[in-house]
């Protein structure tokens, strides 16, 4: 367990069911091998020295889990730093012990909690408070997107120059086009991946949706997972506008499955008030489905000219570009084309490649 180690991994919040952060850390952490990093995980990795840490640490286990996380990290981590003689700590969210000798470069994925506040979520107090310390103690900030990177210079009043943009990627190999000889499904469908979040605009796609002319014709399938506080009001939305029999909520879908039921969509519509990156744009351009998203925050970033463009807060928009959808053949495929041509540029491969050279520049 005393092998010296120059970096240090922070894998402590892995999750079995894989979000945004998860995928990042998962893609990443391979492309630093030539580091020879230590791993700090709650399990073993191949070809990896791991330095087991406990596996509570997790927002698998709620508000717990991030609390042991923060506890772990705050009084645990900079022993584990010392006894491994590191020289720098990598956390692929913004978290490192404060007011201790460790050298760290930290991830920022987006600041969401401080633009759209939730006066009860603890995560205000942690975006206000803690976050800020830990990248003002940062070596150098890596984050996902130039939105992001101006949000920590414009929240945080951290120079530009202390805060790097490495664009995120996707599962080439598994979001891509699928055969069309599958049995079509006997109603097209658009569909939105991702949380029910209020910022997440999914009230709007539901409006959107009912205003579409011969509405009854397609259905609108929400995929990711359900919440209690949101979930409801969606349903009950969709009932008064008489939609609800078009209203397919799927929860969380096998990562398997989503290839084909993204291939199968008349098109994605993902219209967020703000993203840090967008995953979902990514995966679907990958599979050749047609793209509606938001003109402000890192879509356009990620989107490029391949995606309807649409302003989040415009419901004419939103189902104006439904409709160009599901009645222009020819942008469909157009669509399709630019599509897959915008993802090919993004690439764990680039991903990895351009934080490893990041790292080594803080490794003496």
């Amino acid at each position: 367990m005393n092998k010296k180690s120059k970096l240090l991994i922070n894998l402590s919040l892995l999750l079995s069911k894989p979000t945004g952060i998860t995928v990042y850390a998962n893609n990443v952490f391979p492309y630093l091998k030539s580091l020879e990093p230590t791993l700090l995980a709650s399990q073993q990795y191949q070809k990896f020295h791991t330095y087991l840490v406990p596996n509570n640490l997790t927002p698998e286990q709620g508000t717990k889990g991030h609390l042991n996380r923060l506890t772990w990290t705050q009084f645990k981590l900079p022993k584990i730093y010392h006894q491994l003689q590191a020289d720098l700590l990598f956390s692929p969210v913004p978290e490192a012990p404060l007011y201790s000798k460790c050298r760290s470069v930290v991830m920022v994925h987006d600041l969401i909690p401080l633009r759209f506040p939730k006066k009860t979520s603890p995560l205000t107090p942690y975006f206000k408070y803690y976050i800020p310390q830990v990248l003002k103690q940062a070596e150098h900030i890596i984050c996902n997107s130039q939105a992001t990177a101006q949000d920590i210079c414009n929240f945080f009043h951290i120079e530009s120059k202390k805060i790097t943009p490495i664009l995120l990627a996707y599962d080439q190999e598994h979001f891509k086009p699928l055969s069309s000889t599958k049995k079509a499904l006997n109603i097209p469908y658009f569909i939105y991946l991702g949380r029910h979040d209020p910022h997440k605009n999914v009230n709007r796609i539901v409006k959107a949706f009912a205003k579409l002319k011969n509405n009854q014709q397609y259905q609108l399938w929400l995929t990711g997972p359900t919440d209690k506080r949101y979930t409801p009001k969606l349903i009950q939305q969709a009932k008064e506008l008489g939609i609800e029999k078009q209203l397919k909520i799927l929860d969380y879908v096998e990562y398997k499955q989503l290839p084909i039921i993204i291939n199968q969509a008349l098109a994605l519509v993902f219209p967020s008030l703000w993203e840090g990156f967008g995953f979902p744009v990514l995966e679907a351009m990958g599979c050749g489905t047609p793209v509606i998203t938001s003109n402000i925050s890192s879509l356009p970033e990620v989107a490029g000219d391949a995606a309807l463009l649409i302003n989040p807060y415009n419901l004419q928009e939103i189902t104006a570009a439904m409709e160009k959808i599901a009645n222009d053949n020819k942008m469909r495929l157009q669509l399709k084309t630019l599509g897959l041509q915008q993802a090919k540029k993004f690439s764990w491969q680039n991903t990895g490649q351009k934080t490893l050279e990041l790292l080594k520049q803080f490794i003496d």
